[in-house]
């Protein structure tokens, strides 16, 4: 029969939250916290496979040294004194990161992965879960941001497409208007001789500006103040002609608000999509969210297959430019809060609540 202090400590365990991810040897929960086991005089990580104790053996620390200063040494088995399995992959995937942008041309999958000691196909499977993309496509991105940056300061062109790693320049104008949105002249000059037509309305959420591009609707902008979303829209083209949307324009911007006030509607709009490899696999994502329905930033990373990157995966929301049409409004946090959202909170609850009802 269990003492009254032993009755005492089950109960305090039990009702501990941080219990719960200890019987489930959560993952995500370590470093948060560690936990100590009485009878053992060893202290954990949560995640530990070691065989789960009894709840009133079991004391919380929020760090190693508060556990080794209480008098409990290392678990053996998933040792916690040392980093963790999730922080050795971080830091190796970023360890490899570091050599893909250092590197004149693009290293081999083998040459990444002979640094961890892991095979090519088990680093690329690690690098693809720790930081949402593989290997190649990181290093496709980063090439990209290159050229980019290459475009505003080099003398021509081509100079700044080899500087950036490509080994020929048709290999880049194949991808360029995905990459870049525009003709990399073009983009050299700032959007220069490009055209966006745009306009703003008003809808029940506030002002809205919709822009369009020769691709489709590049932006959906919501907020408090017509002439910041105006500005919004210039720093994105700064060189770009600005065109006044029309009366058969402001038909779109009705069709627009419409979806936003009924979102059962829908959109049947081309939409011109711009944005890095990882954020295309997210906002596809999204768009596969049914009206009504909701996912948290975890599970849209699980289902582009990075189920690692829940912190990328709310980079990429934030980086949305196009509100309703790509729906990062329906993504939420593990416990259901609604988070931030680049329009505000209250625009996101306003939402959901309507999409709930249609």
């Amino acid at each position: 029969m269990k003492t009254p202090e032993k009755q005492a400590a089950r109960a305090a365990t039990l009702a501990d939250p941080r219990w719960a991810a200890v019987q489930a040897r959560d993952a995500h929960a370590d470093g948060s916290f560690f936990y100590s086991v009485r009878s053992t005089g060893v202290y954990c990580r949560p995640s530990c496979a070691a065989r789960a104790a009894r709840p009133e053996n079991v004391a919380f620390h929020a760090t190693a040294a508060e556990a080794e200063r209480a008098g409990f040494r290392p678990c053996r088995r998933c040792r916690p004194d040392q980093p963790s399995l999730a922080q050795q992959q971080a830091a190796m995937v970023t360890a490899a990161c570091r050599l893909i942008e250092q590197a004149e041309t693009v290293p081999t999958l083998e040459q990444l992965a002979q640094p961890s000691g892991l095979s090519p196909f088990h680093f690329h499977r690690v690098f693809k879960a720790v930081a949402g993309v593989t290997p190649k496509q990181y290093a496709t991105a980063h090439r990209n941001r290159r050229v980019r940056s290459g475009l505003e300061r080099s003398h021509t062109v081509t100079e700044a497409i080899f500087d950036a790693g490509y080994n020929a320049s048709s290999r880049f104008y194949e991808t360029a208007n995905e990459v870049l949105g525009m003709t990399p002249s073009r983009y050299r000059a700032g959007g220069a001789d490009s055209e966006i037509r745009f306009a703003i309305g008003a809808c029940s959420l506030g002002a809205i500006l919709v822009a369009q591009s020769a691709r489709g609707v590049c932006a959906i902008l919501l907020g408090d103040d017509p002439d910041a979303l105006a500005r919004e829209l210039q720093d994105r083209f700064p060189r770009a002609r600005l065109i006044g949307g029309d009366r058969d324009y402001e038909r779109l911007v009705a069709q627009v608000v419409g979806f936003v006030e009924a979102p059962a509607l829908g959109l049947d709009l081309p939409l011109d999509v711009r944005g890095t490899a990882f954020q295309q696999r997210v906002w596809q994502a999204l768009r596969e969210i049914p009206v009504g329905s909701m996912a948290s930033y975890s599970e849209i990373a699980r289902r582009i297959g990075a189920p690692k990157a829940a912190r990328a995966v709310a980079q990429a929301c934030a980086g949305n430019m196009l509100a309703v049409a790509i729906p990062c409004h329906r993504v939420v946090r593990n416990d259901g809060d609604l988070s931030g959202y680049r329009w505000g909170v209250p625009r996101k609850r306003a939402l959901l609540e309507r999409e709930a009802q249609a």
